[in-house]
């Protein structure tokens, strides 16, 4: 192993895992270690719902995603999230679409084709996926989702070129994670702004990605059930020592799978959204409990997407 080893050194990457759970010394612009996002915030009535509990709760946050697409957003629903997101100042992301799974083709149905994922089928589908972080940026929207490595470059190309604002956030979608720190390396290389990685890293392969990558990592501390269903609060001492800066994610065990979401699930979205704050608030009293000296950004940090005018 050592020529393997000696060569990624070269490459000045880590050649094993972070097993001494040694401390990341990387942090947000701010000097915080983590920030907190809940996912699946669907439209604006989730995102208001999603705002009340947290208020109610006391529980602070950065960062909203959603899953379902900007294609499945109206222009107001659009508008409105950018509104609350920008007097909250809290960063709203969109993901974008369409993506395979909204295609006429079946590999992404099939058993073993899912590999797929949710990229982009032909060139045609990746001019939609332009086509859609362009109009969530028209209105706003400082923060998109993709899950394609191709167009995460193309995107990363039109920022340099001023087609797309310079401060759009770019943040790599679950479905196409980062495992390992040559991976991660290579999407920080490609434009990506804020990285998420699988579900199941131990906290000593978190701490090998953060050693290749200076971008925020992005983690979920609930997973849902379709990405494993663990439930990890009791690691997140670890993991924000290893992994720090990084974003916890609260996504929400035995819970329907939503998207692509709408009106016809709205209640339901809803209460997940309520739920999942629920769930940071337990996350975060136990932090607090057993790692009080863990540093959470502030709320409104000028590097965060907050939705613009």
């Amino acid at each position: 192993m050592k020529k393997a080893t000696e060569f990624l050194a070269r490459l000045q990457l880590p050649a094993q895992d972070n097993h001494n759970l040694g401390p990341s010394k990387k942090r947000f612009p701010d000097g915080g270690q983590y920030r907190i996002e809940i996912p699946s915030v669907e439209g604006p009535r989730v995102f208001r719902e999603v705002l009340a509990t947290a208020k109610e709760l006391k529980v602070p946050i950065h960062r909203v995603s959603q899953g379902s697409g900007v294609m499945l957003l109206t222009r107001d629903e659009i508008k409105e999230m950018a509104r609350i997101g920008r007097e909250e100042r809290i960063e709203v992301c969109l993901f974008v679409g369409p993506r395979a799974t909204f295609e006429t083709g079946a590999q992404a149905a099939s058993s073993a084709g899912k590999v797929i994922g949710l990229q982009h089928r032909g060139a045609d589908q990746l001019v939609f996926a332009i086509e859609d972080v362009r109009r969530a940026c028209d209105l706003g929207i400082r923060s998109i989702l993709p899950a394609d490595l191709g167009l995460i470059w193309v995107l990363s190309e039109m920022k340099k070129a001023g087609e797309l604002p310079k401060n759009l956030v770019i943040k790599s979608s679950v479905t196409l994670p980062a495992a390992n720190p040559a991976t991660a390396r290579l999407f920080e290389s490609l434009g990506v702004s804020t990285l998420n990685m699988p579900t199941d890293l131990t906290p000593a392969q978190v701490g090998a990605v953060r050693q290749a990558v200076s971008i925020p990592l992005d983690m979920y501390i609930e997973a849902p059930d379709n990405f494993g269903g663990f439930v990890r609060y009791y690691e997140m001492p670890q993991i924000v020592r290893v992994g720090a800066p990084m974003y916890f994610k609260f996504g929400l065990r035995n819970a329907p799978d939503i998207y692509p979401s709408g009106l016809h699930l709205e209640d339901v979205a809803t209460k997940m959204g309520r739920e999942r704050v629920r769930r940071a608030k337990i996350a975060l009293e136990l932090l607090k409990q057993y790692a009080p000296e863990a540093q959470m950004s502030r709320l409104g940090s000028k590097d965060l997407g907050l939705p613009q005018p």
